[in-house]
């Protein structure tokens, strides 16, 4: 999805830094649901892309000769985007049942629906499956909102555009939830790829891609491309929304050089981040403050989520250097969405934000630089003459997340063999929303006071959305 160059949206940047930060914790993680459902009629703008500089490190480069391993077939193997998250398509039982399973990295169980729900189209019908085996274990998984609960038993599963074969995988077989299946997605369970640690019941249920790894005799490395750059389309039938590729890594989905960071802990894919800038501004955090409870890179979390006091100092930095400077308190914590005159966008008003992480050299750190245009989120027109635009980054109360906001921009390496994550410019980071219109019914409108800029951003306003539009997650974490 390369398209030529306009305007700089991801820059990925390199320094070296000495300072050393010891600060581990390991509390699990909580993520609120998001309901999202925005039309698919949008507009995309080319952007420029930026070439990386070489760390010297190489790449985990799978080398399968018995062709159990092509990187090609598994490119456009996912759709969906960031709104609902990303899904691949998974053939299940003897005969196969095909249905869509949402890839989520901060999560370890393989779950499907095995009954039916009045929002999935479809589910796997365990008794039309001649391998289908239960193994008498229930499992029960409660999120901040929302729960599942099945039984677990093992199966036969292959990916149309994966890696060769069939594997034996556990499965979870979900006969009752609650707000776990949201209205408007295309996909019928969800694939845990973090670690045995993170899985229910517990560590015992071998999570989906260790058995793959096991079976087939792949590399212990996934990569994962997002390119729905944060669209939330209502169609049923999605666009090609990036690439799982599990085995290693595809040249042709990046650009430049893939730097590393270390996985501190395996449960979660856990980093450290060393600092945040806003702008050329140092927050001057304590890096425990960055790291409390975690970080984390998580495919299934939709924005940007910070420890309450790094978010506090992230949106005060940005309110005293962007030029718009009496914005709602309702923007920054997601109730509100920010509007503009066709045309008048906000970009130009707002500071980059740069995440520092630790490089595989301790002594060493690279940065991660988001310019606005992605996390200020064109979100939906409201009657043909308004722009609207939420925060893309959110608070959290249970760590920091790596989440869609950042990683659509990068090609991510889960280099699990290596212990290590990677990142590299995307090649499709060159797409950028303009314009998507929401489907709900149109909010109500209230009017702020603005400064002396008034002139340039024309009748700028508020507007209130509904709850279901102002939560910021698809997939699911447990409690």
């Amino acid at each position: 999805m390369a398209h030529p160059a306009a305007v700089s949206i991801w820059v990925f940047a390199f320094s070296v830094y000495l300072g050393v930060c010891e600060c581990y914790f390991s509390i699990p993680l909580k993520i609120y649901p998001g309901k999202y459902n925005f039309s698919s009629d949008v507009e995309l703008s080319p952007l420029r892309r930026v070439a990386l500089t070489s760390d010297g490190n190489g790449l985990s480069l799978a080398s399968d000769p018995s062709g159990t391993v092509n990187f090609l077939d598994m490119v456009n193997n996912l759709q969906g985007d960031s709104g609902r998250g990303y899904y691949i398509e998974m053939s299940i039982g003897t005969p196969g049942q095909k249905l869509n399973i949402l890839v989520d990295t901060g999560s370890s169980n393989f779950a499907v629906a095995a009954a039916p729900h009045p929002f999935i189209t479809h589910y796997f019908n365990t008794a039309l499956s001649s391998t289908y085996q239960s193994n008498g274990r229930t499992v029960a998984v409660r999120y901040t909102q929302g729960n599942w609960e099945g039984q677990l038993g093992i199966d036969h599963v292959s990916i149309p555009k994966g890696p060769n074969g069939t594997v034996t995988i556990n499965i979870a077989a979900i006969l009752s939830s609650n707000g776990f299946f949201l209205p408007g997605i295309n996909w019928q369970g969800i694939l845990g790829m973090a670690y045995p640690m993170l899985a229910r019941p517990d560590s015992s249920v071998e999570p989906f891609f260790n058995s793959v790894v096991q079976q087939l005799g792949i590399p212990d490395i996934f990569s994962l491309q997002m390119c729905g750059a944060g669209l939330s389309a209502s169609s049923a039938a999605d666009p090609a929304g990036g690439s799982l590729v599990m085995g290693g890594v595809e040249p042709t989905l990046y650009r430049g050089s893939v730097w590393y960071t270390p996985i501190i802990e395996e449960w979660y894919y856990q980093v450290e981040v060393l600092k945040l800038e806003v702008g050329d501004q140092n927050l001057n955090l304590d890096c425990r403050e960055y790291n409390m409870d975690k970080a984390i890179v998580d495919s299934g979390t939709t924005l940007l989520r910070l420890p309450v006091n790094v978010f506090n100092a992230v949106v005060e930095a940005i309110t005293h250097s962007s030029l718009i400077q009496d914005f709602s308190s309702g923007f920054w914590d997601g109730t509100k969405l920010a509007c503009w005159m066709k045309g008048e966008t906000p970009w130009r008003f707002f500071p980059k934000l740069s995440i520092y992480l630790r490089a595989t050299n301790t002594s060493q750190s690279f940065r991660i630089t988001i310019l606005p245009q992605l996390y200020i989120q064109p979100i939906t027109d409201v009657d043909g003459t308004l722009d609207c635009f939420r925060f893309g980054v959110s608070s959290s109360a249970n760590g920091l997340v790596i989440g869609a906001t950042v990683m659509e921009g990068f090609y991510v390496v889960f280099d699990r063999a290596q212990q290590r994550l990677g990142f590299a410019l995307s090649t499709c980071a060159g797409e950028i929303i303009n314009r998507v219109r929401c489907a709900h019914d149109s909010p109500t409108m209230v009017k702020v006071r603005l400064n002396a800029f008034t002139a340039v951003i024309k009748n700028m306003q508020i507007l209130t959305p509904k709850y279901e539009e102002v939560a910021d997650r698809v997939s699911r974490r447990s409690v």
